[in-house]
């Protein structure tokens, strides 16, 4: 075989097979590829990019605890097999997250599966939960992750999800913390066992990706994506 030909068939190949490019979703100053959950453009106030974070319910003053909120925001398309990145900060006591498989329903419910944040320690709301479903980086009320290297609040931490071939993991500061795959046993028997059990096709693609906003102030950077 001519050189050129094997050059030629080998980056047809590895063009075919890769990962497309990764595409910002928040690169520190746009927030173009976001609109509201609820509506058709991004909200008007509740969310804001200061020194190239996307912040959701910053107090204006510290000494008044009352925040005008956004809503929860979702990317302007859908996602199916994609590996996404995003790095968040959170405040004491607060709760968010981020949903991928993102639907909108006819009774106006928006669900999802959810790569649950919030302050595991400082956080009243699950503070006598007895087990991790409800914890940083787990799947929300399904599967408690495992093996986390969590940085106090405060910090940054930083969030992967990885959608491929029906099979998604969680991933917390570079290290795995859930696997599961849809539509197995143990999905439907967890989905089953949760609030989620009778949203017939929850957690399937294809979906939005979507930011929530639980009335909690938090921090976002970084959030990017690439699709296979």
């Amino acid at each position: 075989m001519k050189p050129f030909s094997f050059f030629l068939i080998a980056f047809i190949f590895f063009s075919f097979f890769s990962k497309s490019d990764w595409v910002w979703l928040f690169d520190g100053t746009s927030t173009d590829q976001w609109i509201s959950a609820k509506a058709d453009q991004f909200p008007k106030e509740g969310w804001a990019v200061k020194n190239k974070e996307l912040v959701v319910n910053q107090k204006k003053n510290p000494n008044d605890p009352k925040v005008v909120r956004g809503g929860d925001i979702i990317t302007k398309k859908t996602y199916s097999q994609f590996d996404l990145e995003f790095e968040f900060q959170l405040t004491p006591g607060a709760n968010t997250g981020l949903k991928y498989f993102v639907k909108k329903y006819p009774n106006g419910s928006i669900l999802g599966c959810e790569y649950q944040l919030i302050d595991d320690t400082g956080n009243k709301d699950i503070a006598n939960d007895a087990n991790d479903k409800r914890r940083t980086a787990g799947l929300y009320e399904l599967f408690e992750p495992s093996s986390r290297q969590l940085k106090p609040i405060g910090q940054w931490n930083k969030g992967r999800i990885l959608a491929k071939d029906n099979k998604v993991t969680h991933w917390l500061n570079g290290v795995k913390v859930v696997e599961y795959t849809i539509g197995s046993s143990a999905f439907k028997q967890a989905k089953a066992a949760s609030k989620f059990k009778d949203v017939e096709d929850f957690g399937t693609a294809p979906g939005y990706i979507l930011l929530q906003d639980h009335g909690d102030e938090a921090a976002f950077r970084s959030i990017r994506i690439r699709e296979f």
